[in-house]
């Protein structure tokens, strides 16, 4: 498993987001998902439920017709071994150091996670930015999205728009929970630009923390799985008493060659 190059680092730095492809060896990649429908079938927690959250599609409580549907797998880093290995990488940490200038550290207060999209109650997920929720001193932090089956617009895969890290935004295109809001002509512009890349099982969507991005509804018959981590640089910190330091981080080793 090889870095990102000089060249998909400028791209990171560009556009807000990278495939790699191919990134995670084919062995590697099988035994994760083969791990993550165990742990789904077992419903072993913690867990998120779609219910919970109430976006558009989700069932309306836990109690009502698909209520146990499972959104996430939560706290992947400390559910099992291999979520840790892949989490704290080499080649991941290689790729991120050379991104950030400075030793990588994991956050496992956000992502790290098993994300699911389930055929029938599997929710839509309106346009937003990750840093809506976190609280950090920069916000200059990456994740992870790695791809455990294939992932196209038709079962749910990400949208992202290219370059809005770097665009400044009213805070009044955003509603009150910090979702783009659809009904304005502007924002309707900059969703128009917006691209779906697919994913093959192994690739791996690199992200900035303020890519504008969003994710439809789940329209095949098999539950889509990807596995979601974040990180930033060593320099960037958590503000206490937020729920962004709420779990001890993990900084990652980079290779010695």
């Amino acid at each position: 498993m090889s870095p990102l190059n000089a060249s998909q680092i400028e791209t990171l730095r560009q556009q807000g987001f990278v495939i790699a492809k191919q990134f995670l060896s084919p062995e590697r990649r099988a035994a994760l998902r083969r791990l993550s429908e165990t742990q789904l079938a077992q419903a072993r927690a913690p867990l998120e439920y779609e219910a919970d959250l109430r976006y558009p599609g989700a069932p309306s409580s836990r109690n009502a017709e698909g209520g146990g549907t499972v959104r996430r797998l939560l706290d992947a880093y400390a559910r099992d071994p291999a979520y840790a290995a892949w989490a704290a990488d080499p080649a991941i940490a290689a790729s991120l150091q050379a991104y950030f200038g400075e030793p990588v550290v994991l956050s496992r207060a956000h992502h790290n996670c098993v994300m699911t999209k389930h055929p029938r109650y599997g929710s839509l997920t309106g346009w937003h930015r990750d840093i809506r929720y976190w609280s950090f001193d920069k916000e200059d932090l990456v994740s992870t999205w790695l791809a455990l089956g294939r992932e196209t617009s038709h079962n749910g895969a990400l949208w992202l728009v290219p370059g809005s890290h770097a665009m400044d935004l009213a805070p009044e295109r955003f509603d009150a929970v910090q979702f783009l809001r659809e009904d304005l002509p502007e924002n309707q512009a900059l969703i128009a630009q917006a691209v779906s890349p697919e994913l093959e099982p192994g690739d791996v969507l690199f992200f900035h923390c303020r890519t504008l991005h969003a994710a439809g509804r789940n329209q095949s018959d098999e539950v889509k799985l990807s596995v979601v981590h974040t990180y930033h640089g060593a320099g960037t910190r958590p503000r206490p008493g937020t729920r962004s330091a709420g779990k001890p981080e993990v900084p990652l080793a980079v290779k010695q060659s």
